[in-house]
């Protein structure tokens, strides 16, 4: 199947994907600020620059989009055109992913990385108090919350 735009318009479309600051992301962090949390946002001198940085619990949190990192929900769908551009792009992400944590984790961080789908206005609340658990009393130097986070 062939796009159904050109080529400049798929282009702008594509540059207006934000990398920060977005919707999932935000509401997550006012929901962890709610929740006594504070924290540092895109701490750069970081692997993978996470969305947010809690030095004093010695962990970060990554807000990792269904579609780009791409972890099996029903937000998870293959574009129909370019597909094999799609496939090596979203296999790079899950890759550059894995590295970043090990990296991490080496360097002594625990890693929380919330999923887009688990931060829908249902879920929102149950995600939050479990990544808050997970940030205070957690254990594990690495933790995903699905998108049974809410059910």
């Amino acid at each position: 199947m062939t796009d159904t735009v050109d080529t400049a318009t798929r282009s702008r479309i594509m540059a207006r994907i934000r990398a920060k600051d977005t919707a999932p992301e935000l509401a997550l962090r006012k929901a962890l600020f709610a929740r006594g949390l504070r924290y540092r946002l895109h701490r750069a001198t970081l692997p993978g620059t996470p969305d947010l940085v809690l030095p004093g619990h010695r962990a970060v949190v990554f807000v990792h989009g269904c579609q780009w990192h791409w972890h099996g929900c029903s937000r998870c769908r293959m574009p129909a055109s370019n597909v094999e551009y799609w496939r090596a792009k979203i296999a790079r992400n899950q890759e550059r992913d894995r590295s970043q944590i090990a990296e991490l984790r080496t360097l002594g961080w625990r890693v929380l990385i919330v999923w887009e789908c688990a931060l829908k206005p249902r879920t929102l609340d149950a995600t939050a108090n479990r990544a808050a658990r997970w940030l205070r009393f957690g254990r594990g130097a690495f933790r995903a919350i699905p998108p049974s986070a809410g059910r």
